[in-house]
C-alpha cells in the first residue's frame, strides 16, 4: 500500500494491506492502531494466546505473519491503550462470528471464481433503461421456521437461509414478478437485529446471520448469470457503539468525533470523523469491496443527510469535511466502476445531488425522491372529497423532478413503526383500499424515475413489516391480496416491456400533463414519451365514474394495455376479449370512461 497516499485520504483498496491475507504457508495480519501502546493477536491458531504484533511505517501499523494459520479461523486483535487491555474485532476483517460473539474469522476471497463475465460487460446505470428495484430485508422474505413464527421458545438463528440456499427462489420470484434489481438491506455485520443491518460492527464482513464470503458471492454470481442485479445497501454516516468495533479502537478517538455534541448520533451511534484522511480511506475502501469483490451493481447509500449537514440538521450548516469526503469518494467509486450505481437515500433539498463531481455536484447517480413518496402517500390518505384541496401536493413533484435524477420508492421505511404499510395508509374501509391502491401504482409507474418496492408491498399486507417473520404470503389465499400481486406482476411486465415508460425518465420532453385541468374531479392524464413510442395514462381518483374527453392535438388512436379496475384485479370491468381502441380525433376528442378508483394505460398510435 502507498501509506503517503493512505494519509492522503486517497487510498480505495485499502482492505487489501489491512485485515487478514492468506498466504500458502500462514496468514498475515495488519491493523492501523497509531494510539496503541502495544497490539498481541489471539486465535484459535495460538490457541487464544496472545502474540505480540510488531510495528512498522512510523508505528502506526501493527503486523504479524502466523505460519499454520488458515481460512476458516477465528482471530481477534488485543489493544493495549488509554483505555487498557480492550479485544477488538478486525476493522478490515472480512468475516466475523454471529452475535453476542465477536471474534473476526479469516476468509480467503479469491476461494470463489465468478462466472458472471456476461453481465458485468454488459451492465449499465440504467439511465435509458427500466430499473424496477424489489427491496428486501434477506433475513425475513423467506424463514426456515415460518410454521413456527408464534413460538416464543423458538431460536431466531434457525430461521435464517444461507445466501447461496435463497439463491433458487428469490431467482425465481423475481422473474415471475418482472423485476430487474434486487436491493439488499444491509449485508455487513450488525450485534443488534432490530438495527436492520443499518449500525455496523463489521464493514468488511457479510453477516454471518446468512452464511459465509464465499456464498454471498455465489448468491451475486447466480442473480447476474439469471440476468438480476444486485444493489446492497451502504452505512457510511456512522457506526455501532460496541466496545469491541470500531469506538475507541486504538485507545483514541480514531474513527469518530472526539466527545462532543456531533459525536453521537440519532440513533445511538458514534458518527465517522471523516475529516481525518485515514477514515476516509476506511469507508471508501468498503464501499469499493463490496462492489470489487463481490460485484454488486450499485450501493444505495443510507442517511447521506447526515453527512451534508451537521448531524442532519440543515440549520447547522453544512459539513464541508464530510461533504468533501463524500464527492472525492464517489469520484473514484466511478473511475473504477463506471458502470456501478451510486444511489443516495437522501432527504434535503441540497443541489446537485445527482450532478458529476467535475461539475460541482455530489457524485450519485440516483436520488431517492422522498417529496413524492411523502406527497403521493398523504393524497392518498385523504377521502374523495378532500383530495381536490390536495391536488398540489400530488403534481408538486413535477416542478422540481428535473432538478435531479429522481427514483421513486416505496421503501421499508414506509412499512414500519407505526406508519402502517402502503395500502392501510390508503383512506377507505378494507376493500375500498385496493382499487385505490392499484391506481397508485399505476401512477407510480407512468411517473418519470425509476422505482422501488419493499417486499411485502406487493401482496398488499397490512400488517406492518417485522424483521423475525415472513412477509403473510397467507395472504395469498384471500381472492383481493392474490389479484393484487397478479396486478403488481402485470405492472411491473408492462414496465419493463414498454420503453415510452422509461427510456426518457430524465428528458423533459418525455413527459407531459395531458388532463390536469380537471381537479375538481379528481382526474389526471399522463402522455410519456420515449424514442419511437407514446404511452397515455387516465387516473380518477375519486369515488364515482367519470368520464374524460382526450383531445390529442392530431388524430390519435388509443390502444388500452392495462386497466387497474378490471375484474382479474378484483375490480368492477370485465376484461375485453380484444385489445380496446379510442379513436381521438384532433377536432371532437375520445371519450374515456374511467370507473372510480381506477387508471387506465394506453399505446398511443398517430392516426385513427
Amino acid at each position: 500500500m502507498d501509506f503517503q497516499k493512505f494519509y492522503m485520504g486517497e487510498i480505495y483498496d485499502a482492505y487489501r494491506y489491512l485485515g487478514a491475507h492468506v498466504e500458502q504457508d500462514g496468514v498475515v495480519f495488519r491493523t492501523f492502531a497509531p494510539q496503541a501502546e502495544r497490539v498481541t493477536i489471539i486465535g484459535e491458531f495460538n490457541g487464544w494466546q496472545e502474540e505480540e504484533m510488531t510495528q512498522a511505517e512510523r508505528a502506526q501499523f501493527f503486523e504479524i505473519r502466523v505460519k499454520g494459520a488458515r481460512a476458516g479461523q477465528m482471530y481477534k486483535y488485543v489493544i493495549y491503550g488509554r483505555n487498557g487491555r480492550v479485544e477488538h474485532c478486525d476493522p478490515y476483517g472480512f468475516g466475523m462470528e454471529l452475535r453476542p460473539n465477536f471474534a473476526s474469522i479469516v476468509r480467503d476471497l479469491d476461494e470463489f471464481s465468478f462466472t458472471d463475465e456476461k453481465w458485468m460487460k454488459s451492465r449499465t446505470r440504467n439511465f435509458d433503461k427500466p430499473l424496477n428495484i424489489y427491496e428486501m430485508h434477506l433475513g425475513s422474505w423467506k424463514r426456515k421456521d415460518a410454521d413456527k413464527q408464534d413460538d416464543p421458545d423458538r431460536k431466531v438463528e434457525e430461521g435464517w437461509y444461507q445466501y447461496d440456499e435463497i439463491a433458487e427462489d428469490l431467482i425465481a420470484y423475481l422473474k415471475e414478478n418482472h423485476y430487474t434489481h434486487v436491493e439488499f438491506m444491509p449485508l455487513s455485520e450488525h450485534p443488534f437485529d432490530g438495527s436492520w443491518g443499518y449500525q455496523n460492527t463489521g464493514f468488511f464482513a457479510p453477516t454471518a446471520r446468512y452464511g459465509t464470503a464465499q456464498q454471498l458471492q455465489k448468491l451475486v454470481n447466480s442473480l447476474h448469470r439469471a440476468g438480476l442485479g444486485a444493489i446492497i445497501d451502504f452505512v457510511p454516516a456512522h457506526f455501532a457503539m460496541d466496545h469491541y468495533a470500531l469506538r475507541h479502537y486504538d485507545g483514541s478517538d480514531l474513527y469518530e468525533y472526539p466527545a462532543s455534541d456531533v459525536s453521537d448520533s440519532e440513533w445511538g451511534s458514534c458518527n465517522f470523523l471523516f475529516s481525518r484522511r485515514e477514515v476516509a480511506c476506511f469507508m471508501q475502501s468498503a464501499a469499493n469491496y463490496w462492489l470489487t469483490e463481490y460485484h454488486f451493481d450499485g450501493l444505495r447509500m443510507d442517511a447521506v443527510s447526515r453527512l451534508i449537514y451537521w448531524m442532519g440538521n440543515e440549520s447547522r450548516g453544512v459539513n464541508d469535511f464530510n461533504l468533501n469526503f463524500l464527492k472525492r469518494m464517489n469520484f473514484g467509486l466511478h473511475q473504477l466502476h463506471p458502470t456501478a450505481m451510486l444511489i443516495a437515500e437522501d432527504s434535503t433539498s441540497f443541489p446537485g445531488c445527482t450532478k458529476p463531481v467535475d461539475q460541482g455536484g455530489l457524485g450519485f447517480d440516483y436520488k431517492w425522491d422522498l417529496g413524492w413518496m411523502n406527497d403521493t402517500l398523504d393524497y392518498f390518505m385523504k377521502q374523495s372529497g378532500e383530495r381536490v384541496s390536495f391536488a398540489q401536493r400530488l403534481t408538486f413533484s413535477m416542478f422540481y423532478f428535473y432538478n435531479e435524477r429522481h427514483l421513486l420508492p416505496l421503501s421499508h421505511d414506509e412499512v414500519v413503526h407505526g406508519k402502517k404499510t402502503v395500502i392501510d395508509k390508503i383512506f377507505g374501509d378494507y376493500e375500498m383500499k385496493f382499487p385505490q391502491c392499484r391506481a397508485l401504482y399505476m401512477y407510480m409507474y407512468v411517473h418519470p424515475g425509476k422505482k422501488l418496492n419493499f417486499m411485502g408491498n406487493e401482496i398488499a399486507m397490512i400488517r406492518e413489516w417485522d424483521e423475525t417473520k415472513e412477509p403473510d404470503y397467507f395472504l395469498l389465499k384471500y381472492p383481493l391480496h392474490d389479484s393484487f400481486r397478479r396486478y403488481i406482476e402485470e405492472l411491473n411486465k408492462v414496465y419493463s416491456e414498454e420503453p415510452a415508460l422509461y427510456e426518457r425518465d430524465y428528458d423533459p420532453d418525455g413527459f407531459k400533463w395531458i388532463a390536469i385541468n380537471d381537479m375538481q374531479n379528481n382526474v389526471y392524464g399522463i402522455r410519456r414519451n420515449g424514442i419511437s413510442s407514446s404511452v397515455a395514462a387516465f387516473f380518477n381518483f375519486s369515488n364515482a365514474k367519470h368520464e374524460y374527453v382526450y383531445t390529442p392535438e392530431q388524430d390519435e388512436t388509443l390502444t388500452l394495455i392495462l386497466h387497474s379496475d378490471w375484474e382479474v384485479f378484483s375490480g368492477t370491468v370485465k376484461k375485453p376479449s380484444q385489445k380496446k381502441k379510442i379513436k381521438a380525433r384532433g377536432i371532437g376528442g375520445g371519450r374515456i370512461e374511467i370507473p372510480a378508483f381506477s387508471a387506465m394505460l394506453f399505446e398511443i398510435k398517430q392516426g385513427i
